[in-house]
């Protein structure tokens, strides 16, 4: 079998799939839906859970306009329609038409907020269709009238000779106020530092954290009840940006359970939930998956965790691998709005302190608003679902170089930063009886996957003077 065609429409989304049926004295065949042909000709994947059949004994039958809240793949086993759609969508699009003569050798894919409707044109049509949402008794959908003047949908078969249910003779005309609404973003970590670049380059989400207040709700994904609770299929983008990232207090006992309850067991039911319902997971991870070994690490790297946090951030990659439609964003050294080491080092050197930083780690810094854009790029551009490398550009550098930057950018002299290694510093910590996660030494990431997306990382240099200034 070849490859079905695909054909676009004036309703943004709404497109016609032209199927191989192959004929012959016994009837026909056809792929009504095969998978990976409809995904490579530009259809989403949009995984449908549920297929229905409409059997239609007299022509003149006439059904619709329906707007469920789910996508549409609809096709016919037996017979001809005349299909109807209407954008009830917000937007610039809101009241687009479109119509077609189908046969079995036609599908339309109809978008969540695109009311469909058809009439039969022959007797003994049945009309088929797959949806990815399960259909629910008692809820109901929103519709619009088969005759309103508004879209004047031009019937082969007059209205008044048709056969209509009771129901659809009494739905609605077409009202601006009830324009469908998109599904939602959830932000996840809102008030983290990426949490909160993450709120400008996505206006209107849906913002969560463990704590409530100034437009935050409580959310703890490790409470079954509340995660129940939760209306998922509201939304489709999440963006998980929530991490424990305390290093060294993850190697003690109480550190190590919540560690793992927020970097593994929540990513974790997230994937879950995304193959549920369907919405895309963005999870954010870091380079400590890796035992810094490599001079550079790409996204094809084996995880090679060393401490709690690093295996516990690996297990989290683990799972959210297993969700249909995920972005697993690996990034290193996050500089944003609050607590970090740039701000460290200006207030260090404001205050006439010469720190002594460790030279042997070497990486670049990820400025919180550069990763936040990076997610917008993916999910605006519709890049190939798994994982990326996202950190600033230029040249990798260690702790004390980027230290001696941020002190001459703040009127002190460079040599100002001594160096110490991390073995140093780790015997200070050991000593005054704290803890001490291993780090990775290398932690340079390849950036040539999120390029070859379209998008160029600014350099650090450059976003650490806007920084600080």
């Amino acid at each position: 079998m070849s490859l079905p065609s695909l054909e676009t429409t004036p309703i943004p989304g709404l497109v016609v799939v032209r199927l191989d049926r192959r004929d012959d004295s016994r009837g026909f065949f056809k792929e009504n839906w095969q998978r990976e042909k409809m995904v490579a000709i530009g259809l989403p994947d949009f995984g449908p859970v549920q297929n229905n059949v409409s059997f239609n004994s007299d022509r003149g039958v006439t059904r619709g306009i329906h707007t469920e809240p789910w996508d549409k793949f609809v096709s016919l086993a037996t017979g001809r329609i005349f299909g109807a759609w209407v954008d009830m969508r917000e937007g610039e699009s809101f009241g687009a038409t479109f119509t077609l003569e189908m046969d079995t050798a036609v599908a339309v894919f109809v978008p969540r907020g695109v009311g469909n409707s058809y009439q039969v044109l022959e007797d003994a049509t049945a009309y088929t269709y797959l949806v990815n949402e399960h259909w629910r008794p008692g809820v109901a959908y929103p519709a619009l009238a088969l005759d309103d003047p508004t879209v004047a949908i031009a019937w082969p078969i007059p209205l008044a000779e048709a056969i209509i249910s009771d129901k659809d003779q009494n739905n609605p005309a077409l009202d601006p106020s009830t324009a469908i609404a998109p599904k939602k973003t959830l932000i996840i970590g809102a008030r983290g530092q990426l949490g909160r670049a993450l709120q400008v380059d996505f206006p209107g989400a849906d913002l969560v954290d463990l704590v409530a207040g100034d437009g935050v709700t409580a959310l703890d994904l490790t409470d079954p009840a509340a995660v129940a609770a939760w209306p998922w299929h509201e939304y489709a983008t999440v963006l998980n940006a929530a991490a424990y990232t305390a290093v060294d207090v993850a190697e003690t006992a109480d550190g190590r359970r919540t560690s793992w309850a927020a970097n593994a067991t929540a990513p974790a039911t997230l994937a879950g939930l995304a193959r549920d319902h369907g919405f895309t997971l963005v999870h954010y991870s870091s380079e400590y998956v890796f035992d810094g070994t490599a001079e550079e690490h790409t996204e094809d790297e084996p995880v090679s965790p060393l401490g709690v946090y690093a295996q516990s951030k690996a297990a989290g990659d683990i799972a959210v691998g297993l969700a249909p439609r995920h972005y697993l964003v690996r990034t290193s050294w996050v500089i944003g709005d609050g607590k970090n080491f740039v701000r460290t080092m200006a207030d260090l050197a404001a205050k006439g302190v010469s720190p002594s930083v460790v030279s042997d780690q070497v990486g670049r810094l990820t400025f919180a608003d550069e990763l936040s854009r990076a997610t917008k790029h993916l999910i605006d551009s519709n890049a190939s679902f798994g994982t990326y490398n996202v950190s600033n550009s230029g040249a990798a550098m260690s702790w004390a170089e980027i230290a001696r930057e941020v002190f001459t950018r703040s009127g002190r002299a460079a040599e100002d930063v001594s160096e110490t290694t991390t073995a140093e510093y780790a015997a200070g910590v050991l000593e005054k009886g704290n803890p001490f996660a291993p780090r990775p030494l290398q932690s340079a990431m390849s950036l040539a996957k999120i390029r070859a997306t379209g998008f160029e990382p600014e350099d650090a240099l450059v976003a650490l003077d806007r920084y600080l200034a």
